[in-house]
């Protein structure tokens, strides 16, 4: 996949950690990816990756599945294929972005400060299910919505 870091012209989306999440467990996000990648740069903090490697096999837990279910879905194989899809985008690209970032997330949760940083560095929107980024100043869209931005032009 191209980047738009690396100067190609695809079309920006941010994706948060909890649409990696939810790539992981079903597959409408990964089809939805896979359907979009052509046209759309995904990206994605670092830790976005670092949150759904640890939350993940959490969730899998509190749903109850055995080991043998858990290998059988292959969370981890999953994973490595998404950053196929949603590039991660170390900290140094949009880390001067940070207080104001922070600022517009006050009072919610200012650990999400990379994903509106990232999206303030590229200009683009954050594909999120998450409200706390909701008044933030960045265009937000759910996955029930989020095609009719992938579809709309460059």
């Amino acid at each position: 996949m191209s980047s738009r870091l690396d100067g190609a012209a695809l079309k920006p989306l941010v994706v948060d950690a909890n649409i990696l999440v939810r790539a992981v467990l079903g597959k409408r996000v990964r089809t939805i990816l896979a359907t979009y990648a052509d046209r759309v740069d995904f990206v994605t903090p670092e830790v976005g990756y670092l949150s759904t490697r640890s939350h993940v096999p959490a969730i899998l837990r509190e749903r109850g599945l055995s080991p043998e279910e858990f290998d059988q879905i292959a969370p981890t194989e999953i994973i490595e294929a998404l950053t196929g899809f949603v590039a991660p985008v170390p900290d140094s690209v949009f880390a001067h972005w940070e207080a104001e970032a922070r600022e517009r997330l006050a009072r919610r949760d200012e650990d999400d400060w990379p994903f509106v940083a990232l999206a303030l560095q590229l200009g683009c929107s954050i594909w999120t299910e998450d409200r706390d980024f909701f008044g933030s100043g960045i265009a937000t869209w759910t996955t029930d919505r989020v095609e009719i931005y992938l579809r709309s032009e460059l």
